[in-house]
């Protein structure tokens, strides 16, 4: 699906400060910023995102937040999807490192070999990844003191 998350979105376009419309370098006249916006609700009320309108719904009710229009809680659903398949992401890429760096136990092995075994890998997700990827957005996550 890609970072966009199956919504389109055009080419940047500047907008002049003297009009509402953009006027393309052949003298005709683009979208508005309107436009833009009215057909991004349309492609969001198409969207079904990972995370359910329902769950959404369920602990923005919980955190005190009542939203009447479900395309607010639509987007808000995209931006926790984003925001988790980043975390995840930033997890993935501290495990790789993490095994990358680590002594290989292969003996002579070649990097061939060493190469292939990491594209066939598979990779688990664990509190030693996921943490210093939270920390990286400000989530501090401790082991329990029954734990350590």
């Amino acid at each position: 699906m890609g970072d966009n998350f199956g919504i389109h979105r055009g080419p940047p376009t500047k907008k002049p400060a003297t009009s509402s419309a953009v006027t393309s370098s052949d003298g005709s006249e683009d979208r508005t910023q309107g436009q833009i916006l009215s057909d991004f609700l349309v492609q969001l009320e198409d969207y079904v995102p990972t995370i359910p309108d329902a769950v959404t719904s369920y602990y923005l009710n919980t955190a005190g937040f009542e939203a009447s229009d479900p395309r607010i809680v639509r987007l808000i659903s995209i931006a926790a999807q984003k925001f988790i398949s980043d975390v995840a992401n930033d997890a993935l890429q501290h495990c790789k490192t993490r095994t990358s760096n680590a002594p290989s136990s292969g003996h002579g092995s070649s990097k061939n070999q060493q190469a292939k075994l990491s594209k066939d890998r598979k990779y688990t997700l664990t509190m030693e990844d996921l943490q210093p990827a939270l920390n990286d957005y400000g989530i501090t996550v401790r082991k329990a003191h029954y734990f350590v």
